[in-house]
Parts: C-alpha cells; structure tokens; sequence
C-alpha cells in the first residue's frame, strides 16, 4: 500500500517533531501548515481541548482536501483551579511566548508547596477527513510544576513540569521517554491502532 497522506495541521516546528516522532512507522506521508502557507488561520476560541482541535482539523481537511490531524493540548494545574488550561499557549498574552508563559506560570506558584503544585497535561487529537468524519482521541500525564526550569529538551512548559516517579522535567527525558510518557504520547497510543482504518476509510469512498 502506498503511503497514506494526512496533514498535521499545525505550524509550530516541535508540535511537528513530536508528532512526527511518536506516528513513526505507520507508512503515513505526513505533511505540515508548513507545507500549505495558504491554508486558513483557524482563532482557537473554542471552551475545550476538543472544540479547538475539531476545528482546526476540519478546516485543514476543507481547505487541503486531504486527512488533517489536529490536537489541543493544554495545562491544568491544581492549585490554579485548572488553569491556565485551553488558554495554555497564551497563558501571558498575545503573542504566544513559551518563556513568558512559564514565567507567569511560577510567579503565579511563587511558595506554593509541592502537594499544592501536582498538574496535569492533557491532549486531545481530531483527525477529520474531507468527508466530514471525525476520530477522536484524548491522552493525559500527571505530573507537578518544578519551582525552576530545569533541561533543554521538548517546547512549552516542559521545562517546568516535573514527573515525580522519574524526578526530571519532561525537558530533561530523552524525546523516546517522554513520548511513553507526555499526553501527545498517549493519545497517539491511542490513535494508533484507529488511524489507518480510519485513513484507509476515506480512500475507500473513491
């Protein structure tokens, strides 16, 4: 079977590493908004991982007339009461900074202790089809925020979220560990075993 298309509908270079990394082996011809610099900017105003990934899948699908992937990722953290959340990649305003955003994230724990700093990531995936159909799948990772960043690995607020049983940063965790372990990781576990079906399902129409 030739390689299957389908398009990661984003333009952030890590995001498209990652998941470059963790859909290895599938035989997929895994393309980027890198690729297509006409595409639509799609606002993520939506109230959920899901609604936000939805649709900017659904866009690129339409607008590329090819499979597009799509995930919401965001950070919740407890004594925050789940914030910054779907405001993750904003957490310190437009534009969106990596660097601000953990800043603004420890200023916001500035004494908190370790039992009131535990978090979670959690990522939600939408692979839309030009048809119309949708597959959704959803991966978490609890961890706790350090009180300073620590490696240089990963994007976001990696540096910063601390995975207890291990004692690293996501940062500090060669990028095959982290992909066992992150949220994105394992939603594309949970992908994986859906995708081509799903995929193989749109060709099938033709």
């Amino acid at each position: 079977m030739s390689a299957l298309p389908l398009v990661l509908a984003t333009g952030n270079a890590g995001k498209v590493a990652e998941l470059a990394e963790i859909l290895e082996g599938l035989g997929l011809d895994l393309r980027s908004l890198l690729d297509f610099p006409g595409a639509p900017v799609v606002v993520e105003d939506g109230a959920s991982y899901e609604e936000n990934a939805a649709a900017k899948a659904v866009a690129i699908a339409r607008h590329t007339g090819l499979p597009a992937l799509a995930d919401d990722s965001g950070l919740e953290v407890d004594a925050l009461n789940g914030a910054p959340g779907v405001r993750s990649a904003r957490f310190a305003g437009e534009p969106a900074d990596d660097r601000r955003n953990v800043e603004k994230l420890l200023r916001s724990l500035a004494g908190a202790p370790a039992a009131r700093r535990t978090a979670r990531f959690r990522c939600v995936i939408v692979v839309a089809r030009p048809d119309g159909a949708r597959l959704t799948v959803e991966g978490t990772c609890e961890g706790v925020i350090a009180e300073r960043p620590t490696g240089a690995g990963g994007f976001g607020y990696d540096p910063v979220f601390l995975v207890p049983v291990l004692g690293r940063t996501f940062a500090e965790l060669p990028p095959e560990e982290k992909h066992r372990l992150s949220h994105r990781g394992r939603a594309c576990a949970a992908l994986r075993g859906r995708l081509l079906r799903f995929l193989v399902g749109d060709r099938g129409r033709h």
